[in-house]
């Protein structure tokens, strides 16, 4: 090889050569603990988005940094055995999806940086002191946006213009979802509908709520966000079918799982912004002093499926707003 092309090369490979990579030459393999809600496989295209954001800041796994799952498979009871876990493993931050995982991190009283994504209201349930302050190891982003259930009713209503009883699935074992549920049932006092309230904790207790709208027979269904329902969306969405109950969902997978509509924050966008509040904490800023951030993405996905199946038509313009369509 020609000195000169030996030399191209050799600066080819410096510049292509991530500066985090380069670090690890020091000895330094950051670990990051993940503490999820339910499976590797149900939350797959939420963890991959946070893979690629750490990616494209120049984390290679196996290289600089290495990755601790820890799944709770629908079963909040376990957070605290699986945060003890990532703890004794000495982790250099914990990540964690939702409120109950992190109020389980909080309450281990660790020094260890949390990373949360897409909780409720972090303020009101005690995990920061404040949005633009968060105080303390915790950092992250929040789901919360402004008349979210309101807006969702909105939708149900222009796809159903006569819906005058609802039922609303969440998770009563969720702090956050009991004032989501308040939420609701305001939006839906406003709106002049009767609203069914199913707070439930396990699997059992969802079909006890599935027998409770059978015997009931309220005209749609709407499911809020939480990971248990995530865990369980086929069941619940092959009910929601098997009866005929439209609705719009917290989650685009409960569209895909069979649901007529899902409107919220991107949730997979606010998985790969998680991995920028990673890089800062392991570069060396504090969580107390990174600013929690609210959504900056909101997806409208429509089923057309199942609208069919239902026997509705989506009207055309909320087709044309749309960001996603099922067919």
């Amino acid at each position: 090889m020609k000195r000169r092309e030996f030399i191209t090369l050799l600066s080819g490979a410096a510049v292509a050569w991530p500066l985090a990579a380069r670090a690890q030459q020091a000895g330094k393999v950051y670990r990051i603990g993940f503490l999820g809600n339910s499976t590797a496989a149900l939350e797959a295209n939420l963890v991959g988005p946070f893979r690629e954001g750490l990616r494209d800041l120049g984390y290679v796994e196996g290289q600089n940094i290495l990755i601790e799952y820890r799944w709770a498979e629908g079963e909040y009871e376990r957070f605290p055995a699986l945060t003890a876990e990532l703890i004794a493993l000495k982790v250099d931050v914990i990540v964690t999806a939702g409120t109950p995982a992190s109020l389980a991190v909080k309450k281990a009283a660790t020094s260890i940086p949390l990373v949360m994504v897409a909780v409720g209201d972090p303020v009101a349930t005690g995990l920061v002191a404040s949005l633009g302050r968060p105080g303390g190891n915790i950092t992250g982003l929040t789901s919360i946006a402004s008349e979210m259930e309101g807006k969702r009713l909105e939708l149900l209503r222009e796809v159903v213009p006569k819906i005058s009883h609802i039922a609303v699935l969440w998770n009563a074992a969720s702090p956050i979802q009991v004032i989501e549920e308040r939420e609701v049932r305001a939006a839906a006092q406003i709106s002049g509908m009767k609203m069914l309230s199913l707070g439930v904790r396990t699997i059992e207790e969802i079909e006890d709520a599935l027998t409770t709208i059978v015997r009931e027979r309220p005209g749609a269904l709407l499911v809020l966000a939480d990971r248990l329902f995530l865990h369980h969306r086929t069941r619940i969405m092959d009910f929601a079918a098997q009866r005929r109950l439209p609705g719009v969902h917290a989650y685009r997978e409960l569209v895909e799982a069979g649901g007529l509509m899902s409107y919220g924050p991107s949730y997979a966008d606010m998985h790969r912004r998680a991995a920028s509040y990673v890089d800062r904490i392991l570069k060396g800023s504090k969580p107390a002093d990174l600013p929690v951030q609210a959504p900056v993405k909101f997806e409208l996905v429509i089923n057309l499926k199942a609208a069919k199946a239902l026997g509705l038509e989506i009207p055309p313009m909320l087709l044309g707003r749309a960001d996603e369509v099922i067919e």
